[in-house]
């Protein structure tokens, strides 16, 4: 008996039936895909569990402004422009990180970093202006699940720009390792859901919440 028949006697484990080869375990960028896809799903859970709250309580205005009177839609679409043309950008830079280009990755990335950081600058300026006009978060119901919501997805933006530099400081510092790369991966899977989430939020909140 051969040496695979006496360690597996019920047969070859990594050899499917018909004698063909099994081609082993998912290579770990997969698996780490795959797994941080589960992660994003769980985010989307509970920003559609903020986007019901802020569907349910829309007409809970106390009295107070509502949309229509609150909300600046070319403000909105210019924030909507920085993100959309940020994913772009950050699809670039992921090209330019598997072609293992470092000059034109950096490039890419400080590009996106910079159009977060206006699309940032843009809604804090929304929302110290609301505040300046007594529409805080604690006016009404209908204000309290706005900031929720938006105030959520902007805490992501933020925490997405923190990370989109320190794998700017990785790659500068140890190049384009696998582990480097699979991280890389997460950080764009992560960037393109804020921008898919920003579509909803400009959609639902902005869009409708104007009656436009």
């Amino acid at each position: 008996m051969t040496e695979v028949g006496l360690a597996y006697p019920h047969g070859d484990p990594y050899r499917l039936r018909g004698g063909r080869p099994h081609e082993g375990p998912a290579p770990k960028r997969i698996v780490t895909g795959f797994g941080f896809w589960i992660f994003l799903l769980s985010d989307i859970v509970m920003f559609s569990c903020f986007f019901a709250a802020y569907a349910v309580l829309l007409g809970r205005t106390a009295g107070g402004p509502g949309g229509p009177e609150l909300f600046n839609l070319g403000s909105v679409a210019a924030e909507t422009a920085f993100l959309l043309l940020s994913s772009f950008t950050c699809g670039l830079a992921m090209v330019a990180a598997d072609v293992r280009d470092v000059r034109w990755f950096q490039v890419g990335m400080a590009v996106t970093g910079l159009f977060g950081l206006g699309f940032l600058a843009l809604e804090g300026r929304e929302f110290a202006d609301l505040v300046s006009r007594g529409a805080g978060p604690t006016r009404s119901a209908f204000l309290s699940a706005f900031f929720t919501l938006v105030g959520c997805h902007g805490a992501h933006v933020s925490a997405g720009i923190l990370w989109l530099l320190t794998m700017m400081a990785q790659v500068y510092a140890k190049g384009f390792r696998a582990d480097i790369m699979r991280r890389l991966l997460c950080f764009a899977l992560f960037w393109h859901a804020l921008d898919i989430i920003w579509v909803a939020i400009f959609s639902v909140v902005y869009l409708i919440g104007s009656g436009v």
